[in-house]
This record gives structure tokens, C-alpha cells and sequence, in this order.
């Protein structure tokens, strides 16, 4: 496999009219540029990725996309590794704290979507959803930037957080408003208006209630969950990046619950 992405890359070398010299002088630019040797591609090295299958490290791949004028996530893909993949495969390994998600999603890959629903449907009802699906479709995920999801993020619940349960289950996908920093006061007629905050401090991140006043920032646990209040000096131990609007949760958890906190 990794030959035929090496002949691949010599028919492109080929087209451009470059020579291994031609190749190699580049490079040498680049890893000046960079103030990196790792950069730079030697004739030798460059008849090995091409007629050997040799594959480049990150840095010479990128050398060699810079040179070719190709993207270098379609190389990636040539090679076998689609970064479309890496928020599936990050979905598959279970981590027990709660964290953010850096994946920022560069509008490459295509989403599974319903392109068009039963006109009879009726959305104010519980449904399920996938009978009244007509025609399903893939569509590239650059469709989807017309969403104002600029200024959300997305975080993880682990998997063994309870300290919002069952409003919040371990192991949910939250959404997070940045621009709902600031604490909001008041009387609310139940648990669910109340808003909760995602939190990062020292030994990580954490979500609740909260509520500010002297310095200090309480964030406080369902009160089923059993976990106590936690209390940090506020702003200097604790950072508010946003109001939680929405989440994606499974509604089983409850069966595995801990017996203990």
C-alpha cells in the first residue's frame, strides 16, 4: 500500500516537472524557513519514499505537500489515516475524567444526515425519528458552517462524573456557550431552568451550580449525586468557560451506578 502512495507521489513529482535535486533544494528551504533539519528531504530519502515504500515522517510529509501544492490531509488519506476518523475514534476510548474536545472540525469529512422527513410528522410529539425518514444522504461537514457554532465548545462527561446525575449522565456529550460566562443569581422554579456552568481548575474540569459572591465560587452537585460543594477562590483558582445549553446522553446509565463517591 505504502509503495503505491510512493509511485503516487513520484507521478506528481513527475507532472511538476521536479527533479530529485529539485525536490531536495526545496525541502532545504523549508527546513531554513522552519529553523528545523527534519524538514529537509535528502535524494536518498526521497528514492526510498517513492520506490520502497518508505513512509515520511510528519515533517518531511509536510515538505513534500508544501513542494506538490497537495493538501496535506489528503495525503494523510493516502497513507491510510483519515482525520475525519480521529472524533470516532476518540468516541471509542472511555476516559473516566471529564474533559474538553479540541477537535475543531476543519470542514473535511461528510456526515450520515435525513435529507428530507414525512411532511405528516408531527414535531411537537415524541417520535421516532427514523420511521418518518424518507431519503438519507451524505453531506460534506463545510455544509454545516452556516451554524453558529463559533462560539460553542463541546466537552465529555467521564464516565464516572456524577455530580450532576440524573440531570446529566457519566459519559454525555455536552454543548457549552462561551459568551455565558457570567454567573447568573436568582430563584428558579426547578433544577432543570437552573443554569449549569463547565468549569476548568486545577485537577481539571468539573460542572454545576454555581454561585459567586466575596471571592469565592461555589459549584454545587445534584444533590442526589452525593458529592459535596466545591469552593475555589474565584477568579484566581477557577475559570467559567461557559453555560451548558445542551447535551446528548444516554438514559441507562443509572443502572451502573457507583454504590460510593
Amino acid at each position: 500500500m505504502t509503495e503505491d502512495v510512493g509511485q503516487r507521489l513520484k507521478r506528481v513529482r513527475e507532472r511538476l516537472n521536479l527533479r530529485y535535486r529539485d525536490v531536495e533544494e526545496a525541502s532545504q528551504q523549508i527546513a531554513s524557513r522552519r529553523k528545523s533539519d527534519e524538514f529537509a528531504i535528502a535524494l536518498s530519502r526521497l528514492a526510498d519514499i517513492e520506490n520502497k515504500g518508505t513512509v515520511p515522517s510528519i515533517y518531511r510529509l509536510y515538505s513534500l505537500c508544501a513542494i506538490y501544492r497537495l493538501e496535506l490531509t489528503e495525503v494523510l488519506e493516502w497513507y491510510g489515516v483519515s482525520t475525519s476518523e480521529l472524533p470516532a475514534d476518540a468516541a471509542g476510548i472511555q476516559l473516566e475524567g471529564t474533559h474538553t474536545i479540541g477537535f475543531t472540525g476543519a470542514g473535511m469529512g461528510e456526515i450520515t444526515v435525513p435529507l428530507s422527513l414525512d411532511p405528516g410528522i408531527d414535531l411537537k410529539r415524541t417520535t421516532f425519528l427514523s420511521r418518518f425518514v424518507q431519503r438519507w444522504g451524505k453531506l460534506p461537514l463545510m455544509l454545516l458552517n452556516g451554524l453558529d457554532i463559533k462560539s460553542h465548545r463541546y466537552a465529555f462527561i467521564g464516565t464516572e462524573d456524577w455530580s450532576m446525575y440524573p440531570i446529566i449522565q457519566p459519559g454525555s456529550l455536552v454543548v457549552i456557550e462561551e459568551s455565558r460566562r457570567k454567573i447568573m443569581s436568582g430563584e428558579w422554579m426547578n433544577d432543570v431552568e437552573r443554569p449549569i456552568y463547565f468549569l476548568e481548575y486545577r485537577e481539571g474540569y468539573c460542572c454545576g451550580w454555581c454561585t459567586l459572591g466575596d471571592g469565592q465560587l461555589i459549584v454545587e452537585a445534584h444533590p442526589t449525586s452525593g458529592r459535596r460543594p466545591l469552593i475555589f477562590a474565584y477568579p484566581a483558582d477557577v475559570d467559567i468557560l461557559g453555560q451548558i445549553i445542551a447535551v446528548a446522553m444516554r438514559l441507562d446509565q443509572g443502572r451502573r451506578r457507583r454504590t460510593r463517591f
